[in-house]
């Protein structure tokens, strides 16, 4: 899906930020993007005055002011009459996601909706991939006044999560999580937070796999989210629990999908009710190996490219592997249409924005108790998943 213009500026603008001078070529490859594209990216946003420019490369200015939300024009009112605005974030909301995540990107939309519809001005910052990154995002929005946080932070790893606990509870401003769940009993369990039940999600993918017949099953999952580790956890759980499941295996979807570095490229564990062990990232082979005929696949893009590969590798989607995909952001448009656990990505966004602007209509000290809302997630049936042959 192609990136809208406004979200890779403001990628451009967070990472100039975060790294201070940045040449055009290594956003570029960074980005994705021909050096072409970058180029014209920053001489609009020099334009608007919130870079500078030099040859070859990106700088950034004294108290820039990041790319925002524009609100929809109230009734009456011209388009665009809001431009006069200020810039800085003074008063606003402010939305802060992880760059290059299309799940959450739906999630921001539907913040967003709520928060246009109730007059609230928005200020939205993309953070980098940095680990980090969202912490001087945060400082500089709170340093210049604003009113309160909405926030998805992308913790790759166990560890960035904790590392981010200490500021983020410390954050002077009503702030909710969106689509987080913080570890029991830590720095933040007593911070707002809204997201999906993924115990639920898995338990639909599997209860559907089960009902359909099949009784040795695979997850392709990934590593590198809280998402991904709740995914990972609850399958091992909920297959391990359930009588009629003989086999279950756990494997790495894709092997860029951990958060540490220098793993073995091709190759994963794989966990099992016997232990982990060592075995190449080839989903076919462990099909057959396995003798299974169901998969759960997280998340959509890699159940796709999977799906892909397994019918290279002479493994026919439903006839031969029943697939149930987990995210359900681009699942229904592959040549084969995924059935998938479809977490409610938008209503996070909603509830979210809904639970900020309640603690900002509250008097001063008065912000009653902390809420910690979970939404279930829904199935998706479009017939990847069938009876298994034997």
């Amino acid at each position: 899906m192609r990136e809208p213009v406004e979200l890779r500026r403001q990628r451009i603008l967070a990472v100039v930020q975060s790294r201070g001078t940045v040449k055009v070529s290594a956003l570029a490859d960074e980005l994705e993007v021909s050096v072409v594209t970058v180029r014209r990216d920053v001489e609009e946003l020099t334009l608007a005055g919130k870079l500078r420019r030099g040859h070859g490369v990106a700088r950034p200015v004294d108290d820039i002011g990041e790319l925002r939300a524009v609100p929809a024009a109230r009734p009456g009112e011209p388009a665009g009459a809001s431009a006069g605005e200020p810039t800085a974030d003074g008063g606003a909301v402010v939305l802060v996601v992880p760059e290059r995540h299309s799940y959450l990107y739906e999630t921001l939309h539907g913040a967003r909706s709520v928060l246009e519809e109730s007059g609230m001005r928005i200020a939205l910052h993309i953070a980098p991939q940095s680990a980090g990154a969202e912490h001087p995002l945060v400082e500089r929005a709170l340093a210049s006044g604003a009113r309160g946080l909405l926030i998805a932070p992308r913790w790759r790893s166990a560890v960035s999560e904790e590392a981010d606990y200490g500021w983020l509870a410390d954050v002077q401003v009503p702030t909710v999580l969106m689509e987080r769940r913080p570890r029991p009993g830590s720095a933040l369990h007593a911070l707002d937070s809204v997201c999906s039940d993924h115990w639920y999600g898995v338990h639909l993918a599997v209860d559907h796999l089960v009902a359909l017949g099949h009784r040795r099953i695979v997850l392709a999952a990934r590593d590198d989210s809280p998402t991904a580790r709740t995914v990972r956890a609850a399958f091992a759980e909920i297959a391990a629990a359930r009588p009629e499941v003989e086999d279950w295996t756990v494997v790495l979807s894709t092997p860029n999908a951990v958060p540490e570095p220098g793993r073995a490229a091709g190759r994963t564990t794989v966990t099992t009710p016997a232990g982990t062990v060592a075995a190449p990232l080839d989903l076919a082979a462990l099909l057959r190996e396995r003798g299974a005929t169901g998969a759960v696949l997280h998340g959509d893009v890699d159940a796709l490219m999977l799906v892909q590969r397994l019918a290279e590798s002479g493994v026919r989607v439903p006839q031969d592997c029943s697939v149930v995909a987990y995210d359900d952001v681009v699942a229904a448009l592959g040549s084969t249409p995924l059935t998938a656990v479809s977490p409610p990505k938008a209503e996070i966004g909603r509830a979210a924005a809904e639970l900020l602007l309640h603690r900002l209509s509250r008097p001063a000290g008065d912000s009653g108790p902390v809420r910690r809302t979970e939404l279930l997630p829904t199935l998706k049936v479009r017939g990847s998943a069938r009876t298994p042959a034997h």
